[in-house]
């Protein structure tokens, strides 16, 4: 098993979890300053959006899981807090830093679609990256597997998921390549683009098939009732990406064809 602390100063412990994140918002910042100066958007009003974005993110992938495993926190409130031991989950890292993100933009008037399809190839990488922060806290694992199924893989990922005498599906795995898949139609669809939301649209239906999927395959999943909510919410973002596609294209042919 590896060590979840990478480095320790003192009383300061640096887990992996952290430092994996921390780099995914890192090069996600510098990729979206790159495709804004390409769309002409100043990349001051990128960081400055970063800055609205990261906290609330945060923020909203901890409230959202505490709330639905409010079980195991209800009577340890402070460990509620304890972010660097895992339990950030995505779909509330989404609502708050989309909730972030259109504070910002409501205030300076900038364009929604056009930002989005900014900033959605960092978001869709740094989940990529993400993911490996799991791997490191041995957690968003599938179930039980034979041993000659993981002979598959790497000896570092085999043994990671080598856990109380048992090996899992390393789910987190099959998302985090995925996610990269995902990533590298985003950039397609960014360059041959007609109308701003195409990349929205993209990233809300394949990365949400992709989740939908490892979903059904972890053990670990968030519940409503006998429903896994990550599953439920997918349905909603691939039919809302659907639309938002379709919806975009029709706007755009209108105005030129006006």
């Amino acid at each position: 098993m590896l060590d979840p602390i990478l480095l320790e100063i003192g009383p300061l412990s640096i887990h992996w979890y952290g430092a994996i994140m921390a780099s995914a918002f890192v090069i996600g910042t510098l990729l979206a300053l790159r495709f804004a100066k390409e769309e002409g958007i100043d990349g001051d009003h990128i960081l400055t959006m970063v800055y609205w974005i990261i906290p609330l993110a945060i923020l909203g992938a901890r409230a959202y899981y505490v709330i639905l495993e409010w079980d195991q926190y209800k009577d340890d409130i402070a460990n509620a807090f304890a972010i660097w031991h895992g339990g950030l989950a995505i779909h509330g890292g989404l609502i708050g830093g989309t909730l972030g993100a259109w504070l910002y933009l409501r205030k300076h008037d900038l364009p929604f679609f056009k930002l989005a399809d900014i900033f959605l190839p960092s978001v869709i990488i740094g989940q990529a990256l993400g993911r490996w922060g799991n791997f490191f806290n041995q957690e968003a694992h599938g179930g039980p597997v034979s041993e000659a199924f993981m002979d598959r893989f790497p000896d570092f990922i085999k043994n990671q998921m080598y856990i109380d005498g048992t090996y899992y599906h390393p789910t987190f795995l099959y998302e985090s390549v995925w996610n990269l898949l995902v990533f590298g139609i985003l950039l397609l669809i960014r360059k041959y683009k007609k109308f701003d939301g195409a990349v929205l649209s993209g990233y809300l239906v394949l990365y949400s098939i992709g989740r939908f999927f490892v979903e059904g395959m972890r053990t670990d999943s968030l519940m409503i009732g006998p429903l896994r909510m990550a599953q439920v919410i997918s349905i909603v973002l691939i039919l809302l990406g659907v639309a938002i596609w379709f919806i975009r294209r029709r706007t755009a042919q209108k105005t030129t064809t006006a």
